[in-house]
């Protein structure tokens, strides 16, 4: 149990320290609209969810709704219904407590790390998952943190050439998430929702929702095309 916690957290440590850059930027620019540093930081560690936290503080920024926030934040975490499901095996044997705990640190890095590794290694267990993901909420909530500490103090992001780090965060983390040419057309088609509604003059956040909810459509009915032709 302990080797694998310490195997998985080792394993993580290139893509915390990636992820450490643009935590560092979305607790910088929560800070300048109006969010305390401790606030980011317990987000991060409750919610420890890059996409859906950089979503939810855009649409707070710019509405003030919080029910805007909640909804596109959401819509952006539809995909870790697939994410724990593709675990449910690995982590079966574990106490009620454990499994929660390894739920909860589970995000894109230590999950894609965690699946890459068992299929080299198939004896590779929640352990690794936890490891992993336990150094990545640590490394996730002490940056962003950092970064909304800083933000409180300078004056203008944009003096410091900063006001484009919250879109360059997001434009990262969405290409971690992209998995090759098969993933185009529901991208395409997620994309294109989400223009055609916002261009209706409908809040940012339902168009982040419709997005979300025609991409997965389509790629469900591309995996049961798939399933046919096989």
């Amino acid at each position: 149990m302990k080797q694998g916690i310490k195997d998985g957290a080792i394993a993580i440590l290139p893509l915390a320290l990636g992820a450490a850059v643009y935590g560092f930027a979305v607790g910088l620019l929560a800070a300048q609209v109006g969010f305390a540093w401790w606030s980011v930081g317990l987000m991060s560690a409750l919610v420890h969810a890059g996409s859906s936290q950089i979503v939810a503080v855009e649409q707070f920024a710019s509405t003030g709704a919080v029910l805007g926030a909640v909804l596109a934040g959401a819509a952006l975490n539809l995909r870790y219904i697939g994410i724990v499901a593709s675990l449910s095996e690995m982590l079966d044997s574990l106490p009620l407590r454990l499994r929660l705990l390894a739920i909860h640190v589970t995000g894109d890095e230590n999950w894609a790390l965690t699946m890459a590794r068992r299929a080299r290694f198939p004896e590779t267990g929640a352990p690794f998952l936890v490891g992993s993901g336990l150094v990545m909420i640590s490394v996730w909530t002490v940056s962003t943190g950092l970064g909304a500490a800083m933000g409180a103090v300078l004056p203008d992001l944009e003096r410091f050439g900063l006001g484009f780090a919250f879109t360059a965060a997001f434009i990262a983390m969405a290409r971690g998430l992209w998995r090759g040419r098969a993933q185009a057309l529901p991208w395409a088609v997620a994309a294109g929702a989400t223009m055609v509604v916002v261009t209706l003059g409908a809040p940012k956040a339902y168009g982040i929702v419709a997005g979300a909810v025609c991409g997965l459509v389509v790629t469900g009915l591309m995996c049961r095309a798939q399933g046919a032709v096989r």
